[in-house]
Parts: C-alpha cells; structure tokens; sequence
C-alpha cells in the first residue's frame, strides 16, 4: 500500500516550534482571542489596552518617551501594571533599517526588523522577527504580514519562520463612538501572548504615520550629511597634505 505523501519545507524554512519566548504563564494548551483597544483620539504611537474573553485587562502600554538616535522606547505591562518587556526602537543603524530590539529585563530577546526609514513602499513587507539565538539573522524566526488602508493596518497574520504556518492573526472589527478602534487578535495554542502583544504594537508604530516621523527623518539625512561631509573634508585635506594621490 502506497504511503501517503508528507510535505517536507524547504531547508531552513521549517517552522521553529512554538513556546514561552516572553513566560510561560502566557502560554496556554488552546487557542485564545484577544481584544486590543486602540485610542484614536490621540493620534499618536503604540496606544494600546489589550484584554481578554472576560474583558479583563491582559496587557498594556507604557511609553516612555524617546531614547538614543531618536528610536521610541514602550513597555510592556501585565493587567497589574508589572513590566513584562520592554521595546526599543533603534532607527540610526548601518542600513538606516527600521529595527525593535526586545528586553526581558536586561536580556535581548529578539529583534525585530523592518525597511529603511526612508522607504515608504515596501511598509506592506511586513517584519521580520528574529530570536535573540538566532545569531546570523539570515532566516527570520517569524514574520508579520500586514495588509493596511490609508497608512493603518487592517489585518496582519504572524507566520512561523518563512512557511505558511500561522501562529497568531489579527482583524480590524470596528470603530466605537467614542472613537476606539477594536481588533480582535486570535493566538494558537502554545504561543507565547506577549511575545504576539508585543508583535502587533510594533507593527503599529511601524505602520503610523504621525506627526514626529518628519523630524525624525529630517534629523537622520542630516546625519548622513555630516558623514558625507566629514570624509569629503577629511579627503581634501589629505590631497593637500600630500598623503594620497588621485589616479
């Protein structure tokens, strides 16, 4: 009798299985739903409450502020108000490639990656998660892929590694009176609820459009500037100097 066929990934892309990336006690046997409440009328970056069945606060945020190279600092909170992680935006890289790096405590948990800062189309790519074993960062752990309309997201569903498994969805339900945005956001069993929180709100701040990314952007070409600057300075003063010679 002929075996059944059994699809194998392709090397390097099998999902990693899943687990307690942020703490157990945040992973469960079952599939759980999510609510997160989204203030629009703030206007502003990663204000999030997020509750579960019973409409019992689960999670929410805690915003700082902004920290070094002008990245936006948030914090993770349990519904006691105890920090669960803390995400830190880190936007004057190498590559000017939008990067979240992700702390329990003082530990890197993971990393979470987007486009350069000066891109606008290719916001629909979605992110790239990789842990913090995951030193190469060649192949993401996760992926986020977000559809969005008029610059926010609608929907986004989080895959495990570069299959089609799916291990958390999210969909836009509806705006409230009082001007709330609701989303419903659908986690598989024995995936970490945080380490999905965490998720989405960086995709939120990734897909925003507000009032300070202008700034930002400025401040950044003129960064770029003073490095052009400095070593077209430091060339031509090596010219006079006799140092080097131009072929």
């Amino acid at each position: 009798m002929a075996q059944p066929y059994v699809y194998a990934h392709p090397p390097g892309t099998a999902p990693r299985p899943s687990g307690a990336f942020v703490n157990p006690r945040f992973c469960v046997a079952g599939p759980v739903d999510l609510t997160m409440v989204r203030d629009e009328t703030e206007k502003k970056w990663g204000s999030f409450y997020i509750l579960d069945a019973n409409m019992n606060l689960r999670f929410q945020v805690k915003k700082p502020g902004f920290g070094f190279g002008f990245g936006r600092n948030m914090i993770l909170l349990d519904g006691s108000g105890s920090p669960i992680l803390t995400m830190k935006e880190q936007t004057m890289t190498m590559s000017f490639r939008e990067k979240w790096e992700v702390h329990i405590g003082d530990q890197a948990a993971y990393t979470v990656k987007g486009s350069s800062i000066f891109s606008s189309s290719t916001k629909l790519d979605g992110l790239h998660v990789f842990l913090a074993r995951n030193h190469e960062e060649e192949i993401p752990d996760f992926r986020v892929k977000a559809t969005n309309h008029r610059g926010f997201e609608r929907s986004c569903v989080v895959y495990a590694g570069e299959s089609d498994t799916i291990v958390a969805q999210m969909q836009h339900e509806d705006v409230t009176a009082s001007n709330t945005d609701i989303f419903t956001v659908t986690i598989n069993p024995n995936v970490d609820h945080a380490f999905i929180a965490s998720l989405v709100i960086i995709l939120d701040v990734y897909n925003r459009v507000d009032t300070e990314l202008p700034h930002r952007y400025h401040e950044a070409h003129q960064a770029v500037n003073r490095v052009h600057m400095g070593l077209h300075g430091a060339t031509h003063a090596a010219l006079r100097a006799g140092a080097c010679t131009i072929q």
